[in-house]
């Protein structure tokens, strides 16, 4: 880091998106592998370059699970600091539902599974969530907390020429 560069988090943030998707009480949750480890998350992921969050989030559910995620509402932003990676994180959750694949998907390297699991069942895997953050968006969506998805902005710089790209 430069001397006249801010201190803080600097710049090891990684943006991620995942899916809350509730089904007669339990919640579809993906075993990966991760860290060395196999971990449970929520299907979620890295956003890519010109990608809007929500299409990120459509995406990573997809290539997790094999079903195809319709958004709702926005669940939360959520920042979280790694020790162990010295990274933070920024997860912009939403809330949906989702239909089934139809037949055997092909998942993403690195996914075991897909499961429909109880918080409690969750709860009980508590040291191998990926993240705090795992139950922390179970426990909003719970809550009853709920933002609309038009709180976010995509601006695409490309539909406007006359604004020149930074």
């Amino acid at each position: 880091m430069h001397s006249d560069e801010p201190k803080g988090i600097g710049r090891r943030i990684d943006v991620t998106v995942a899916a809350v998707i509730e089904r007669d009480g339990r919640f579809l949750i993906v075993e990966e592998h991760a860290c060395g480890q196999v971990v449970f998350n929520q299907p979620a992921g890295h956003l890519e370059p010109d990608e809007s969050l929500i299409d990120a989030a459509v995406r990573e559910t997809l290539e997790e699970t094999g079903h195809r995620f319709r958004p709702q509402h926005l669940l939360g932003v959520y920042l979280w600091h790694s020790e162990p990676a010295q990274k933070s994180f920024v997860r912009v959750t939403f809330v949906g539902s989702a239909e089934p694949p139809s037949g055997v998907p092909r998942l993403d390297e690195g996914i075991v599974a897909a499961h429909w699991m109880s918080r409690n069942q969750l709860l009980a895997l508590h040291d191998r969530l990926r993240s705090p953050m795992v139950l922390r968006c179970i426990d909003d969506y719970r809550a009853g907390i709920r933002y609309p998805l038009d709180a976010l902005t995509h601006v695409d710089l490309g539909a406007h020429p006359r604004i020149r790209h930074a």
